[in-house]
């Protein structure tokens, strides 16, 4: 086969950024090379390109490969907007002279279990700030409200659920400093709870647990202390260094304690920014309001916000016309960890984006425009943080090559408790001196979007045993480049595992779902069994096809479609949004509200 000789101009060799979807013409100048030079090196390769053709990001690392040339693809638009944003704030983004940092007020997210007393805590605090001097002295919802408590200031972010605190996290948006964990006396550590300590030491934030509904009969604090130790939450009375604190919403008890721990730790954590210059910040969520506009909620995180800043979220630009602050008071300026609303924005931004104080508008509206321009382009998917580090399971080889300690971050998720400990204990046996096993959450059930959220955000692979993602969880890990794998045998988990470990992954069978029908009536018919009448809610049910059956999340059964009906007639195929009985080779067990999954799987030998 003919090799390519190109042109021996000298290669760039700091690394070039190249926008994905470029063309032979715009490839080819970056590298010192001719369109005459991509296209012919892609003939030899077998693909055809002409010169204005969109090339794909195998095609452009390919040649740059070939040159020995370091690339970075970027989103069209991302180079423009990152120039912008270097010469519109070279000045912001200097190192922040010490002299000028003050304390600031600590953040802080109430999270737990439902129904444990987190809507009602808040409420107490709320009336037990002494600067406001009434029960309950806010009238204007915007997301988080301030308390001052012996002439400390404290924020509280209004939206409990680690679903909001983790969605805003998977943007790149760290604003909480302290995690308040409730935990019902009566009811111990729940699902929930698990989730919200493991979204926490996600986030690597100090916990303060709140040991609420101390005031109830069969409340048993010291058996919540024990489970919370079993998740490595030891109380200080115990030796640990969890501050535990108990409380009762409900009876007004222990929140004067809270709220001194809540102090106590914003002291030692020395929570400092500056007041001095351009404001920037995190959008808490934003809407748009009928006889006001876009209306953004907004904590500001440094320098001091202004009636009349030029400022820029996203895609949304403008110019602050107005500051209300948490008690619905018109305010002429926000210093750091103060909570407002702010009208003036060209458009909602999104949570979690990054506000900043431009010079003027012009500037801050051609930012705007420029991300807008690349989210229209690109499609707009949140960049992941990588707070705890971490490496896929493809790039795990790569890593202990590279001579580092490479640390693989896992959900995992099983049928029942048993297996769940089960794989657990195997899988901490795998572990080397150069690899180590990080489990960011472990939980019994099906893999739903709050995994898949928590997964994007702190860099994660999700594990499944015996269980499945729903399809709105497998969309949003496919949209959002979270790896989900799943096994029903602990072996073949152990060697994937394994064989990462040494570069040695076998070839990867894809499995695609071909179709999804929920049981809707189960039908006894004699000599026969139970026929479920499904509805078909997405793709193609076959007969014959190979069938898992799911309830919650969690697979009871796998085998094959042996019947498929449409009314009274036999049919090959029922397509989505059609009602079918399905009878299944050796399974009776059927409940209405279960979900039928039929699939296929196909091999992608690996490159």
């Amino acid at each position: 086969m003919a090799t390519y000789t190109p042109s021996t101009a000298p290669v760039p060799e700091n690394e070039v950024i190249i926008e994905r979807g470029s063309t032979a013409r715009d490839l080819g100048p970056k590298l010192n090379r001719s369109a005459g030079d991509v296209i012919r090196f892609l003939l030899l390769q077998g693909e055809m390109v002409t010169a204005t053709q969109s090339l794909t990001d195998d095609m452009i690392e390919l040649f740059a490969a070939e040159l020995g040339a370091e690339v970075r693809l970027v989103d069209p638009g991302e180079e423009r907007e990152a120039e912008l944003l270097a010469k519109f704030f070279e000045d912001d983004d200097d190192e922040i002279d010490e002299s000028e940092l003050r304390p600031r007020p600590p953040v802080v997210t109430v999270m737990g279990h439902v129904d444990h007393g987190k809507t009602l805590l808040l409420d107490r605090i709320r009336s037990a700030n002494v600067v406001a001097g009434e029960a309950g002295g806010i009238t204007q919802h915007i997301g988080a409200y301030q308390v001052e408590w012996q002439g400390h200031p404290i924020t509280f972010i209004d939206t409990p659920g680690h679903e909001a605190f983790t969605a805003m996290r998977a943007r790149g948006a760290e604003v909480t400093d302290i995690v308040i964990l409730v935990v019902a006396a009566d009811d111990g550590v729940m699902p929930q709870t698990i989730e919200a300590i493991n979204h926490a030491k996600a986030a690597d934030v100090p916990i303060i647990v709140a040991v609420n509904k101390i005031d109830r009969e069969e409340a048993d604090p010291n058996r919540v202390l024990s489970q919370l130790a079993e998740h490595e939450l030891v109380p200080e009375a115990w030796g640990g260094d969890t501050i535990a604190v108990e409380v009762s919403a409900l009876q007004n008890l222990g929140i004067e304690d809270l709220l001194e721990q809540i102090i106590l730790v914003a002291e030692i954590e020395e929570l400092q920014t500056t007041p001095e210059g351009r404001a920037r910040g995190v959008v808490l969520e934003a809407e748009l309001e009928i006889g006001r506009g876009p209306v953004a909620s907004i904590i500001v995180e440094q320098g001091t916000l202004r009636v009349g800043d030029a400022i820029v979220a996203g895609a949304a630009w403008g110019k602050v016309k107005a500051l209300v602050d948490d008690h619905g008071q018109q305010i002429k300026e926000a210093p750091p960890s103060t909570p407002v609303q702010v009208l003036g924005f060209s458009e909602p931004p999104e949570a979690g984006d990054e506000f900043r104080v431009a010079s003027e508008q012009a500037q801050a509206r051609t930012i705007g425009e420029a991300r807008a321009h690349r989210y229209r382009v690109a499609g707009h998917v949140p960049a992941a943080t990588t707070a705890l580090g971490g490496a896929k399971l493809e790039d795990l080889f790569e890593q202990i090559q590279r001579g580092e300690t490479a640390t693989l971050n896992l959900i995992l998720k099983a049928d029942v408790r048993g297996s769940l400990e089960a794989v657990t204990e195997s899988l901490r046996k795998l572990e080397r001196e150069d690899v180590k096993l990080s489990f960011v959450h472990r939980g019994v059930g099906g893999i739903t979007e709050s995994d898949v959220e928590l997964a994007q955000a702190s860099n994660a692979t999700i594990i499944g045993f015996n269980v499945r993602p729903d399809r709105r969880s497998r969309e949003m890990a496919a949209k959002l480049g979270v790896e989900v794998r799943t096994y029903e045998i602990i072996y073949k988990l152990l060697e994937d595992l394994e064989a990462a470990m040494l570069g040695m992954l076998a070839p990867v069978f894809e499995e695609i779902v071909t179709g999804e029908a929920e049981v809707r009536q189960v039908f006894r018919v004699p000599k026969i069994g139970a026929i479920a009448g499904c509805y078909v809610r997405e793709g193609v049910i076959t007969r014959g096809s190979k069938v898992r059956f799911l309830r919650e999340g969690v697979i009871i059964w796998k085998g094959a479609i042996t019947s498929l009906r449409r009314f009274k007639d036999d049919a090959r195929e029922v397509q989505a949004g059609f009602e079918c009985g399905i009878g299944l080779s050796d399974y009776q067990d059927l409940k209405d509200g279960d979900i039928i999954e039929t699939f296929d799987e196909r091999e992608i030998p690996r490159t």
